[in-house]
């Protein structure tokens, strides 16, 4: 199906095009979570100026006859999703530059890369993302020499899929003045040969020796950027997302488009602890504008890495590398200080941890921070949370913390997840049921541009735990498998609630954003392993139509 995105001219006009009289959207397949009932039903919703009246049956239009009605004719209306954990500017960047997701083989990754760089040969740096070496036949690391053939004048970087490793080619290394002789810094690791010569691989915190040579990013770019995943997000029913982790200029960036109206989506902005300005920031002191596009209060820490590139810290070696415990991003000696400064300015503290050993290292910390400054009630979060030992599951009841989880993540991992840490430690890993049934809140996002967008591939990974394929036929590790309420509950209130937005936003009961959309399909009748295909006919943000389909 073509899409056309629409939201552009609107927001420009946000202020003149709200309505004085109500609108009433009626004959919909309507649904929405409330704290108290659950799941409830409804056939009409009356909202204006931007907020909801009602929602109910159609008798509402009697109460209401003055409103303007609009026939959904049995489309299925849903609260709009929010993403509670993504990367804004960086989908919009990965949208603009040479997209390597899903493809078979370093040679074909190549060519697509050289391909690029023929139809964009003035630039003065090529740039990617999306590769991932558990997908080709050998699983090994790419190399320098591999892009070398092809590009030997002009740097190349490329990220891997998840954001924690880096290949480059020989020209980018050398600018960066990388050689054998280069230490590895701490949290990183220059891959090697056999004879100490850098590979063209940088994992994690050694990325950054490349990175810091890369073009700034500039306001023209940030637009661009910010334009192309704005529509991106609209056109897959996502109203709101979770910025995990934003430096000081894209701070400035987002707060003069929220105080220039110029925001089509709700942006819950996470600073990012390794900014240099961080202290600065939060004595600025938490932020949110009048129509709640930019919250500001929020800080997103690293503890280790990412799975995939072996990062993640681990308790025990990885089982297909002995001498490989992971990586701490931050040292563990300075987790306390930072925990401190955060939770000390009021801010709420969340932590990207995937290992086991980096999710206890976080559960350590916050324990013994709200000993010292408190911060309990500010809804603390760890991102991702996906390997955790058995025993440190409860503590995230008891510590009052929040899991931040990505359903594609699992279906993603699957293939190469038992391969990284065996079935034992399988048991405490992408533990999504084991966690509601001990009460703790879970919010689901996507983390694009690591993983595609798309809100509705992740709640088909969270009812089947299969890919698209419907592989494996009964799931994988089916248990942990979500129902389809308890799925949507975390792609709208809870992720509302993780973002202290639950007056606001989560779903369409009265006084809140009218921010819904239509669907071609009612997710809660077809068929689980179709839910991924299910498309959006309409986006609409604070009552306003953002997205609409083309016919």
């Amino acid at each position: 199906m073509t899409i056309r995105p629409i939201w552009f001219a609107t927001v420009l006009t946000f202020s003149l095009s709200l309505q004085a009289t109500p609108t009433a959207i009626t004959q919909v397949n309507g649904y929405h979570i409330t704290p108290m009932q659950g799941l409830e039903r409804f056939d009409t919703l009356v909202f204006n100026e931007g907020k909801v009246l009602a929602t109910g049956d159609a008798d509402l239009l009697l109460r209401y006859p003055q409103a303007n009605v609009v026939n959904a004719k049995g489309k299925t209306l849903l609260p709009g999703l929010t993403d509670a954990h993504g990367h804004l500017l960086g989908l919009g960047e990965n949208l603009l530059q040479v997209d390597l997701r899903g493809i078979g083989s370093a040679r074909d990754s190549v060519a697509k890369v050289s391909q690029y760089f023929a139809q964009n040969a003035k630039l003065d740096w090529v740039i990617g993302r999306g590769w991932n070496q558990v997908l080709w036949p050998d699983k090994q690391f790419p190399t320098a020499a591999m892009l070398d053939e092809f590009i030997p004048d002009t740097p190349v970087w490329l990220e891997r899929i998840d954001g924690h490793a880096a290949w480059v080619n020989s020209k980018a290394l050398a600018l960066a003045g990388i050689n054998k002789d280069t230490l590895d810094p701490p949290g990183g690791q220059i891959i090697r040969d056999n004879l100490g010569q850098p590979t063209g691989v940088l994992i994690d915190n050694a990325m950054s020796l490349v990175a810091e040579r890369l073009p700034k990013a500039n306001h023209n770019k940030m637009q661009s950027a910010l334009t192309a995943a704005t529509a991106h997000l609209l056109s897959l029913g996502i109203t709101s997302m979770h910025d995990a982790g934003i430096d000081k200029a894209t701070y400035n960036f987002y707060k003069a488009q929220a105080q220039h109206g110029k925001l089509a989506i709700r942006i819950y902005a996470m600073l990012s602890a390794s900014d240099t300005e961080l202290a600065t920031m939060l004595k600025q002191g938490r932020y949110h504008d009048a129509q709640d596009k930019l919250w500001v209060q929020s800080v997103k820490a690293y503890a280790d890495g990412a799975l995939g590139s072996r990062g993640a810290a681990m308790l025990a070696p990885y089982s297909d590398d002995k001498h490989n415990n992971g990586l701490l991003l931050t040292p563990e000696d300075r987790l306390p200080e930072l925990f401190d400064l955060v939770l000390n300015a009021g801010f709420q503290l969340n932590v990207h941890a995937i290992g086991d050993r980096g999710n206890r290292l976080v559960l350590d910390n916050l324990a013994s921070a709200y000993t010292r400054v408190g911060g309990r009630n500010l809804r603390n979060r760890i991102e991702h949370a996906q390997v955790v030992s058995l025993e440190d599951i409860p503590r995230f009841k008891t510590l009052n913390i929040i899991a931040s989880m990505q359903p594609v993540h699992a279906t993603s991992d699957m293939n190469m997840a038992e391969d990284r840490i065996g079935k034992e430690r399988l048991q405490g890993a992408y533990a999504w049921q084991t966690f509601l049934k001990q009460g703790t809140v879970l919010a689901a996002g996507s983390d694009f541009p690591v993983e595609l967008a798309n809100p509705f591939h992740g709640l088909h990974a969270a009812v089947t735990r299969q890919d698209h394929q419907g592989r494996p036929p009964q799931g994988w590790h089916a248990e942990e498998a979500l129902s389809i309420e308890q799925a949507l509950r975390a792609f709208t209130l809870d992720g509302a609630f993780a973002a202290h937005q639950e007056d606001i936003l989560g779903n369409l009961q009265p006084g809140k954003w009218a921010d819904f959309i239509l669907i071609d399909r009612d997710i809660f009748q077809a068929p689980a392993t179709e839910l991924w295909q299910t498309k959006v006919l309409q986006t609409w943000v604070a009552g306003e139509m953002r997205y609409k389909s083309a016919p």
